[in-house]
């Protein structure tokens, strides 16, 4: 059986993403709109570290779960999904965009859901908020479990009364957006956008152990 066409995810994988991004302040998880970008950036990461130290319990679906609504609260995943498809997203129905919209939430919770399994002590601060093109830039520090600094940092989007990631920067220079983009263009101009939602959802399911949702 021939493996998945996608899916390399190189931001997380290349560079340690995932292990990188345990962390260690604590705060009750956000049930309502964020104040702030960091707001919205420590509600991911108190999630994220409850998962990590019940990882070996939850399991891989079980993760996964936990995750994907914290995922969906806290990603602009819309707008994400959006840039990553880039000039075809015009030509595709209403349909096609909610169903790759879809599957682009359940692959990026996944991938949290799979990289974040383990707890090692790692820390993450946040060094501050400036103001960006795009809205506001959350700077932070992620200090991995034998204390190597690494810079991480966030694109955050005002949605109503809160603040949405809409991308993530590694080391202040690899866009995540600009990465998923990259990849998808190839599976779309040999798949066309059923080949990309299916390719999403595989990739999901692979990393989950779960069956993907009936569209």
């Amino acid at each position: 059986m021939r493996k998945p066409t996608v899916l390399k995810t190189p931001v997380w994988r290349a560079a340690g993403f995932a292990a990188l991004l345990g962390l260690g302040l604590i705060s009750n998880p956000v049930q309502s709109a964020a104040a702030s970008g960091g707001d919205t950036v420590h509600s991911l990461y108190d999630a994220l570290l409850s998962t990590m130290k019940n990882g070996r319990t939850l399991g891989q679906s079980g993760r996964f779960t936990q995750l994907e609504p914290v995922i969906r609260r806290t990603f602009d995943i819309a707008s994400m999904a959006r840039l990553s498809v880039g000039p075809s997203w015009a030509t595709l129905t209403e349909a096609q965009r909610q169903q790759v919209t879809e599957s682009f939430g359940r692959y990026i919770s996944a991938i949290y859901a799979d990289r974040f399994d383990s707890y090692a002590g790692q820390k993450l601060q946040v060094i501050g908020e400036q103001p960006a093109m795009a809205g506001i830039m959350v700077r932070s520090q992620v200090i991995k479990a034998n204390g190597e600094p690494v810079n991480v940092n966030y694109m955050m989007r005002r949605n109503g009364d809160s603040w949405l990631i809409s991308d993530i920067y590694l080391d202040a220079a690899i866009s995540e957006v600009a990465t998923r983009r990259s990849e998808f263009a190839a599976i779309l101009k040999s798949q066309g956008i059923d080949g990309l939602i299916a390719a999403l959802n595989r990739k999901a399911d692979i990393l989950t152990a779960t069956t993907a949702k009936a569209s």
